[in-house]
């Protein structure tokens, strides 16, 4: 009798997890360590073992590391993993996944499909035009960067900047195309951005806004109004990420306008049985007041725990999930944390002057509650503000203001 079949023989159910990146690994894995003794089936549409995607645009991508695979025993956990298996369809009434390889019945469904990155229209199959979101993806990039090309990057936002790191480190050219006005323009106020801007010419990449892409053509993308041609041997596209939910048409699971699955404060969805984790997923914040849909590596990472819990119902009460939102990025030669969330009208606060000083910290503060802040070069006030937000601590402006005083000792 196989050790799998022992545990069907101790917890009948069976907890199917569609998606193997981070959301969906730590899920299986929290499963396991809370105690689940039942069949788990984790899924993944891509053929490699599970791996961590941060990596993919810094240290594999310049071939300072050969993989980023995580380091789980799969087959010690009782995890039956099935590789290269695309999901074509759920039914919530049938209590099945429908897959290339035939049906996947389940007691409990943990939906963890992540995000898929926005093409850029009319772009879609033309050679040398690249997105970089999967393992292959960074494959195929490598050598790009070993063969010091000219490369236009489009999209200034957060994989845009990580990616023209890379690319500068590698000596390539670099030039960034961003419509809007500044860099960051979706996640940052002009007055942040503004001083961020400034990365890219010191990094020797040059970084035109307010430009949009008329043509993609061999060699060279053209501007829309002005005409200008960019040389470019490749060119990246990093316009934002939607979740990766085309599976669950016709499912009856609802979705939100942005095409996230809608879960509950427990990450229920609409459907009897199913769940939905990380970047798939939005769900209501009892602490900012408002759905988020988080992109980042943090919240695949800390939503698992809750959602394995809620599938064991092992508390008195299902448990809420409503983190403080975190991420971090590496661009430039700087380190870049955030934690919380800013609604526009919230007041901002310096700490640090970025005209003169390489570390500085921004904070946002409603009605005197630090309720968000970026720190760039400044893990402390990182580490310090994140509990802070958590705790919904006031802080004393003035005091705030002031880098030399740490942030614990703001508080009002």
């Amino acid at each position: 009798m196989s050790e799998q079949t022992q545990h069907q023989e101790r917890d009948g159910r069976r907890v199917v997890v569609v998606g193997a990146g981070m959301a969906g690994v730590q899920t299986a894995v929290a499963l396991r360590e809370q105690g689940f003794t039942g069949a788990v089936t984790l899924i993944g549409a891509e053929p490699h073992q599970p791996y961590d995607r941060p990596p993919l645009s810094k240290a594999i991508l310049l071939g300072t590391a050969e993989g980023s695979a995580f380091d789980i025993d799969f087959d010690a956990l009782d995890v039956d993993l099935r590789l290269g298996c695309e999901v074509t369809g759920v039914r919530p009434a049938a209590h099945e996944v429908d897959t290339e390889a035939g049906p996947v019945p389940y007691d409990a469904l943990v939906l963890a499909t992540g995000a898929e990155p926005v093409t850029l229209p009319g772009t879609t199959g033309i050679p040398g035009v690249h997105l970089l979101r999967t393992l292959d993806d960074a494959d195929r990039l490598r050598p790009v960067l070993a063969r010091q090309h000219d490369i236009v990057v489009v999209g200034a936002g957060w994989i845009g900047a990580e990616f023209a790191t890379a690319a500068r480190e590698a000596g390539c050219a670099v030039t960034v195309v961003e419509a809007a006005d500044r860099p960051l323009a979706g996640s940052m106020p002009a007055e942040v951005a503004a001083s961020m801007a400034d990365w890219y010419a010191e990094a020797g990449a040059e970084l035109l806004t307010g430009a949009r892409v008329a043509a993609v053509e061999p060699g060279a993308v053209v501007l829309a109004g002005s005409g200008r041609r960019l040389a470019a041997g490749a060119v990246v596209v990093g316009i934002g990420a939607r979740p990766a939910t085309a599976a669950l048409a016709g499912s009856g699971i609802e979705l939100g306008p942005d095409g996230a699955v809608v879960a509950d404060h427990h990450l229920r969805t609409s459907a009897p049985d199913v769940y939905a984790v990380g970047d798939c997923a939005s769900y209501p914040s009892g602490r900012y007041g408002e759905r988020l849909l988080v992109h980042h590596w943090d919240n695949a990472l800390q939503g698992p725990r809750t959602v394995a819990a809620n599938v064991l119902g092992t508390g008195p009460e299902p448990q809420v999930y409503d983190p403080v939102p975190y991420f971090w990025s590496e661009q430039f030669g700087r380190f870049v944390q955030y934690a919380g969330h800013h609604p526009a009208g919230d007041t901002l606060v310096w700490r640090g002057d970025p005209a003169t000083d390489r570390a500085w910290t921004v904070l946002w503060l409603r009605e005197g509650v630090l309720v968000a802040l970026l720190a760039v070069d400044r893990p402390r006030d990182l580490a310090q503000g994140r509990r802070l937000v958590a705790a919904g601590a006031r802080l004393d402006a003035d005091r705030a203001a002031d880098p030399s005083v740490p942030l614990k000792g703001a508080t009002a």
